[in-house]
């Protein structure tokens, strides 16, 4: 037996490199394929062209055709020539500016490129009231007017989620009264139904047991109306501002005879639909309880209780009429034709920049109307107030696509162009862009790929985010969005030297296009126009082309792409950037 002892094994300690080598790579391929994933541009958008309808339906160009022949004879009366029609990319840029908020992509430019040019126009609209880009834009529109912006109520409130509900209701094409109707006889829990919103953005943080009955009111007859009567809460109306019809069951409102001043009981019979709303119990949100209202009327000691009661027309609320579901009968009756006059010159406003009738939510209740609006009108209440109908009719009318100016070359064209030609619409009255709409617009012209639903989650953020901070910073016009307002100095700073601009231009080849483009453009003329395409989304003309080439002459490298962050930034920078025209 041997006298020597057996060898002890040695445990050789384990390789733990290889998992962190291999943590590391898959780490690695993901950054590689966000990177990838940011920068590959799609093959098509999110529809093909054959998937798209490329022509308006007969019916809406015939409604059309009527809007355009009332502006037509208003300018044969008043001996205004109209302007010519304007190019198909300035009518397509004022349709994503109008349907999305931003201007198109380059994506986007490219793909209306290859369709026949007389089709991109309707193809262009009809692709965007596929795209739930419009609803969002569209339900941000019509929640500023309906519950404005504040933040309201914190825990009673939930302002995106009445936002989304809006935006469901647009993109499933629910009709506008629908919607309406459920607004306004909404009860329950705010997160559960999230039209109670409405109700609920009026609660006082001190007192949350009931909705605020007077804003209610001024709110459904502005937004749903376009009636401005907030001034009878205090006193009646005696500088005749604030006119109703007088006669019940008239189909013609019309004409000063027809109309009776407002009076202060006129706004709390209103007011009284909301006064029965109660909140008991948190969790099961809001509810009719029938209590009274009461209001101390000018002149009076005491309180009086006031019934429920429309200010014309008791005849449209059906039986009960002291609810609120008479009061959402009466205010989308087909016969209510205030309704559809507030909902088409809302509209008219998101698309164009403008309203028809300024303010948006005054239009008188006899008129005088402009050109072009009662048969708009018309066409909404007889096809069961469909929006994305109403949308295609204002885009087809000659109207909607008519040029802000003549072209130089026009030697005929002698006439003084004024104040009148805007009004009449005999040239597109330019508009400037809504705070909201500049900083989407700068966003997008700055990346090459179209951001929409099918971007990734990190873009949509990010433009979201950034967007947010740049209306913050830059001021929010509120609900007030498309009062006429001048642009500060302060603003002008903002925009020309702040970093909001000077992060989506600067020398970063992975996510801005004006780096992306000097790194990949074949030649300097291609990298001009495609710096002009992707920000005025036209094409630069021959002294553009020639002026902005030379200053790329001999330029390489880092060099080149910072003249090209020159360029985005004197285009984002230019009036035609920052104005719809």
């Amino acid at each position: 037996m041997s006298s020597e002892s057996p060898a002890i094994p040695v445990i050789q300690p384990k390789n733990r490199t290889w998992p962190k080598r291999l943590v590391f790579l898959g780490t690695a391929a993901v950054v590689m394929l966000g990177i990838f994933g940011a920068t590959n541009n799609r093959l098509e958008l999110l529809k093909r062209p054959e998937q798209i309808c490329s022509t308006f339906d007969a019916t809406v160009l015939l409604a059309a055709k009527r809007v355009d022949q009332e502006f037509e004879e208003e300018w044969k009366a008043k001996g205004l020539r109209p302007a010519p029609k304007a190019p198909w990319n300035t009518v397509a840029r004022r349709i994503s500016l109008g349907m999305v908020g931003n201007g198109l992509s380059l994506e986007e430019y490219r793909s209306l490129e290859k369709l026949p040019q007389e089709q991109r126009v309707s193809w262009w609209t009809e692709y965007l009231l596929e795209d739930r880009r419009w609803a969002d834009h569209f339900a941000e529109r019509f929640a500023r007017a309906t519950v404005g912006t504040a933040g309201g109520p914190f825990l009673i409130y939930r302002r995106r989620k009445y936002v989304d509900w809006l935006a469901d209701r647009f993109q499933e094409n629910m009709g506008y009264d629908t919607i309406v109707r459920k607004i306004l006889v909404a009860r329950g829990s705010w997160t559960d139904s999230p039209e109670v919103n409405f109700l609920t953005a009026t609660m006082d943080e001190a007192d949350t047991n009931k909705p605020d009955a007077v804003r209610l009111a001024g709110r459904t007859s502005r937004a749903f109306l376009a009636m401005r009567i907030d001034c009878l809460q205090c006193h009646n109306d005696y500088l005749g501002n604030v006119k109703f019809p007088n006669q019940e069951s008239s189909q013609d409102n019309s004409g000063e005879d027809s109309l009776r001043i407002g009076q202060q009981r006129d706004f709390h019979q209103l007011a009284a639909y909301f006064g029965g709303i109660r909140m008991e119990n948190p969790f099961s949100g809001l509810k009719n309880e029938g209590l009274a209202y009461k209001t101390k009327y000018l002149g009076q000691e005491t309180e009086t209780e006031v019934q429920p009661s429309v200010p014309f027309e008791p005849s449209w609320c059906s039986q009960p009429s002291s609810d609120r579901q008479g009061l959402a009968q009466w205010v989308t009756h087909k016969s209510n034709r205030a309704f559809a006059r507030a909902t088409v010159n809302r509209v008219w406003a998101i698309l164009a920049g403008k309203p028809l009738v300024q303010p948006i939510d005054d239009i008188p209740a006899s008129g005088p109307y402009p050109a072009g609006l009662e048969p708009l009108v018309d066409d909404f209440i007889k096809h069961q107030y469909d929006l994305k109908r109403l949308v295609r009719v204002i885009v087809a009318t000659s109207v909607y696509q008519i040029d802000s100016q003549w072209s130089q070359g026009d030697s005929v064209q002698t006439e003084q162009i004024d104040q009148e030609y805007e009004r009449s619409w005999a040239v597109f009255p330019i508009s400037q862009l809504r705070p909201e709409q500049m900083a989407a617009a700068v966003h997008q012209a700055c990346r090459l790929k179209t951001i929409d639903a099918s971007s990734s989650i990190l873009s949509q953020l990010e433009m979201f985010g950034g967007v947010n901070d740049f209306t913050a910073a830059y001021g929010s016009r509120g609900e007030d969005e498309f009062a006429e307002q001048s642009v500060t100095v302060p603003q002008r700073l903002l925009m020309m030297n702040g970093k909001y601009l000077s992060e989506r231009i600067d020398n970063n080849p992975i996510m801005n296009a004006s780096a992306r483009i000097a790194g990949l453009a074949k030649d300097d003329i291609t990298a001009v126009q495609t710096a002009f395409v992707s920000t005025l989304n036209r094409p630069a003309d021959d002294q553009e082309q020639q002026y902005f080439v030379e200053r790329f002459h001999g330029k390489r490298g880092d060099a080149r792409s910072r003249e090209l962050g020159n360029l985005y930034w004197v285009l984002l920078n230019s009036s035609e950037f920052q104005w719809n025209h």
